[in-house]
């Protein structure tokens, strides 16, 4: 029910009603600021063009003072003086004959060019300075046919005559000279002093404006604080308390619709959104119950897989080592009883007791990675690089194989896991070489835009089908039999998972060929260019 414009609501926990402003329920927020911004940008456009005209004519004016009255008399009185410079050089060079007084005279000369032509240019837009100017030329001009051209021209080492000829009416020539650049320079002033009236009178306009400005400025400030403190802020400071109290945990308290028709949509809206919020509540602390007891079965099932790793390693182990033993014990001793079926059959019992010792070393240092060498610290790939081709010296020497390495980087990393990763690449590159044809191996590196190292380790060997690019990272993925090559499958399993947990990745480039090309990433340093490194050696 409204009463004389004013909505009465009932204030939801209290029991009593609610009064809103007027207009407020027929008013949106949009509403009241587009009519509040729209009154404001008028005044303040207006005010803005004002402002705006009196800082361009005080600036103009002021650029008037310092770029042109101020070095104009500057130049001005300068120019005088390279005037007087002439007249004291050579009135010195008369009365002595001796040239160092021309070097003042014409340095003056010099001077006086370079100053008449900046006035000319400072003065242009002033007449009655410029024909001064002109006068003063024509007086400087006259007195240097008459003296100082004559006299300077004359031989030196003895006084000239003709200075003392003249010396009156020298003496009346640059006095006219000197008077004409005296009304110059007073010329010049009256003018730098009449801008600088107008930029007095121009700054107090402007302050004047600007203060009228912010006395506008306080007023609409104060005009929209009231409007949005009646329409829009007092029921916006109603929904923030409630929405307070729900973000400080009382999630049941109702969040009350108040003020205009979108503070109230917007209420609306989080009431629901606080409905909801409380249902998900509730599901995350049963989902969190269930995830600390899938927490708690992990930790279980880690810790049971450990003991298997232990008992894999000891208890495992020597019964294989035990069949193995007596196997040959019986071999060796009976071997005279036994045909050679039984030895074979002996034979096949040691070898398998052999593969099954060493598939379990194999599976316990796959498992072991991430889990026990865990020491990151910076690694010298060059320096394991050697480390690992001196291990594998009497492969490559046996097979003939031509190795070559780009320079290597220092990355962060466990050491012993790189060391494991590039014996692995190595060893796998001799081992699958071509009958065909003499085996190289390289390995290049490159750093990347995208902040990794890019190592790839080439061979020209036999190779690795595309269809089997994925299948030869899977653990005990064989593609040939143990008759032609030696070893369990678990070797690039192994090098995809401790390219992995250094946050690289791996992977064969289906397109190299003849051979197998096996590239990995590894994040690292930038290289340092080779200018600051002579730098920092000369240091």
């Amino acid at each position: 029910m409204a009463t004389d414009g004013h909505e009465t609501a009932l204030h939801i926990g209290t029991g009593r009603p609610r009064a809103t402003p007027r207009g407020a329920g027929r008013w949106t927020t949009r509403q009241w600021l587009t009519a509040g911004v729209a009154v404001s940008l008028t005044v303040l456009l207006v005010l803005g063009v004002a402002g705006g005209w009196a800082l361009q004519r005080t600036a103009s004016l002021s650029d008037t003072v310092i770029e042109v009255d101020t070095p104009a008399l500057v130049a001005a009185v300068r120019l005088e003086k390279s005037l007087t410079d002439q007249e004291t050089g050579v009135r010195g060079y008369g009365l002595t004959g001796q040239t160092g007084f021309l070097d003042p005279y014409r340095a003056g000369a010099d001077d006086q060019r370079a100053y008449t032509g900046q006035l000319r240019t400072l003065l242009a837009g002033n007449a009655a300075a410029t024909a001064q100017l002109d006068a003063v030329t024509r007086q400087a001009e006259a007195w240097q046919r008459l003296i100082a051209v004559p006299v300077a021209a004359a031989p030196p080492g003895a006084p000239v005559a003709l200075a003392s000829e003249r010396a009156d009416e020298g003496k009346r020539a640059f006095d006219s000279v000197r008077a004409a650049t005296t009304s110059l320079e007073q010329t010049v002033q009256r003018h730098r002093d009449h801008s600088r009236g107008e930029l007095r009178s121009a700054r107090g306009l402007r302050d004047r404006i600007f203060l009228l400005i912010a006395a506008v400025i306080l007023l609409l400030t104060a005009a929209v604080f009231a409007g949005l403190r009646r329409g829009v802020t007092r029921p916006l400071g109603d929904l923030s308390r409630d929405v307070r109290l729900v973000a400080d945990g009382d999630f049941e308290h109702p969040v009350t619709p108040t003020g205009p028709a979108d503070l109230r949509l917007l209420a609306a809206d989080v009431e629901q959104m606080r409905g909801r919020l409380v249902d998900e509540l509730a599901f995350t602390d049963t989902a969190r119950q269930q995830l600390d007891e899938q927490a708690t079965d992990l930790r279980r099932s880690n810790e049971e897989l450990e003991q298997f790793a232990y008992v894999a390693s000891h208890d495992l182990q020597e019964p294989l080592r035990k069949v193995a033993s007596f196997c040959q014990l019986l071999q060796r001793r009976y071997a005279d009883q036994l045909d050679d079926r039984a030895g074979q059959y002996i034979g096949y019992a040691v070898d398998g007791a052999n593969r099954m010792q060493t598939l379990i070393h194999d599976l316990l240092a796959f498992s072991r990675v991430g889990r026990l060498h865990t020491e990151m610290s910076p690694v010298d790939l060059e320096e394991l690089f050697t480390r690992t081709t001196d291990a594998l010296s009497i492969a490559i020497e046996e097979s003939g194989t031509e190795l070559t390495h780009d320079p290597l980087p220092e990355v962060v990393g466990d050491r012993t896991q790189l060391g494991v990763l590039l014996q692995n690449l190595l060893s796998n590159a001799v081992k699958f070489r071509s009958p065909d044809r003499p085996a190289r191996v390289a390995v290049t590196a490159s750093y990347q835009e995208d902040g990794m190292w890019h190592f790839a380790v080439t061979d020209n060997g036999i190779g690795i089908e595309a269809d089997f690019a994925e299948q030869v990272f899977v653990i005990f993925q064989r593609l040939h039999t143990r008759e032609t090559y030696s070893g369990n499958g678990i070797g690039l399993a192994l090098c995809k998972k401790i390219v992995e947990f250094h946050g690289g990745a791996i992977a064969v480039d289906t397109d190299h060929g003849p051979g197998t090309r096996i590239a990995f990433t590894l994040p690292g340093p930038a290289p340092v260019p080779a200018a600051v490194m002579t730098e920092e050696s000369q240091e």
